[in-house]
């Protein structure tokens, strides 16, 4: 009996080995299977990684290869402006600028020339229609055009300039020719000087028995829209004989005073002893005039000038004719110095004070003139249409366009 359980024991204990055996082997192949799906799984997502990674590097790439044929397209197209040469394109739409600026400020001087003839009465019509004509070129671009009429009209402008010593009574063979001043008082004469014959409105007055004073319309300084007034209520309001207009200053009508039309910037001094200008004139090399009781001074530059108030006037402008009897401006470039008009001064002449106008004249002859009377010191003042001069309730020369100021003569 112990036998047969011993047996069938031993049958158990083989039967169970068996089972382990085979449940090795399942647990094996089923560990293996595993692992091999892990393996395949594993090598699949590599597989797909790398698929993506080599999709990827092959869109960078394409991406890489459109940025370099877009940058070459650019570069391409860059080279191309550069050899277009940009700079010298703008270099030529300046030069073309130039050219119109250059073109349209010749206009304007034209036109202020106009203006002047016209303050003289002469008759202008032609003269604005040519001008008219300009600008429409300008308009257009066409420079040249424009160019070629502003010569035909600067010829014009010098003729009817010329013409207006066409009236007989200005006419220089229709006056006695006297070189000198008049002793007192006022003379239209002609003056016969080494660059020709000068028909000259002159007034004369003794410094000991006359007071020359500035009148203004304003009361201080002014840099725009300035007040201004005629050269016969200037006299009339101080009580005076005689008057002349002042120094340059910019008129209303000049296109090239806007912004600041009817003001001055030199250095003046009127009746109420306020000077005008003062704080821009400290360093200014224009020369002055000054007037006081009995004798008169030039100075070369209204710096060396101070701000004394005992004296009558002070009058700074440019250019300065004549100093100690000596010429001092021959010309100096300026086609508005250089043109022919009427031309007015202030000067003296020993203990004399000296105004008046030169007809048909250059700034430069002008000075010439003088020296022929024998003045000592001369200073130019404001012409074309501001030339006014007033003796005795009339305008001799005149009346000109209205101004900001005017230098008026009183007895003591």
């Amino acid at each position: 009996m112990l036998n047969q359980f011993k047996s069938r024991l031993a049958q158990i204990v083989s039967q169970i080995e068996h089972i382990i055996h085979i449940q090795r082997s399942v647990l094996l192949l089923i560990v293996l299977f595993i692992a091999g799906l892990i393996w395949f799984v594993q090598t699949s997502l590599a597989q797909r990684q790398l698929a993506v990674v080599q999709e990827q590097n092959q869109n960078l790439q394409a991406g890489l290869e459109e940025s370099t044929t877009q940058l070459a397209s650019s570069s391409a197209a860059l080279n191309e402006l550069q050899s277009a040469d940009q700079f010298q394109i703008n270099q030529q739409l300046k030069q073309e600028i130039d050219q119109i600026q250059t073109t349209y400020q010749q206009s304007v001087t034209e036109y202020e020339d106009i203006l002047d003839l016209r303050g003289e009465g002469a008759k202008v019509q032609n003269l604005e229609t040519q001008f008219v004509q300009v600008l429409a070129l300008l308009a257009k671009r066409n420079v040249a055009s424009a160019s070629a009429v502003i010569t035909e009209l600067k010829k014009n402008i010098v003729t009817l300039q010329t013409q207006t010593k066409g009236n007989p009574v200005l006419s220089p063979e229709s006056l006695p020719v006297v070189n000198t001043p008049p002793a007192s008082g006022y003379s239209r004469q002609t003056v016969q000087t080494e660059l020709g014959q000068f028909v000259v409105d002159i007034l004369t007055a003794d410094l000991g028995s006359t007071r020359v004073q500035v009148e203004t319309a304003s009361e201080n300084d002014c840099a725009d829209n300035c007040p201004v007034s005629s050269l016969a209520n200037y006299v009339a309001q101080s009580g005076g004989f005689a008057g002349i207009n002042g120094p340059y200053f910019c008129p209303a009508e000049y296109p090239s005073c806007a912004g600041k039309t009817n003001s001055f910037d030199t250095l003046l001094m009127n009746k109420n002893k306020y000077y005008f200008n003062s704080d821009n004139n400290v360093y200014s090399s224009v020369p002055a005039i000054i007037f006081m009781n009995g004798s008169a001074r030039v100075v070369g530059q209204s710096q060396e000038w101070g701000r004394d108030t005992g004296v009558d006037a002070v009058i700074a402008g440019q250019p300065l004719l004549l100093s100690a009897g000596n010429i001092t401006f021959g010309g100096d470039g300026d086609p508005k110095k250089g043109s022919r008009g009427s031309r007015s001064f202030i000067g003296t002449k020993e203990n004399q004070v000296v105004i008046g106008v030169v007809r048909n004249a250059t700034v430069a002859e002008v000075a010439w003139v003088l020296k022929t009377l024998g003045l000592s010191s001369a200073l130019n003042l404001d012409s074309g249409g501001s030339t006014a001069f007033y003796v005795n309730g009339k305008y001799v020369v005149g009346p000109g366009r209205q101004t900001p100021f005017g230098i008026v003569l009183v007895n003591k």
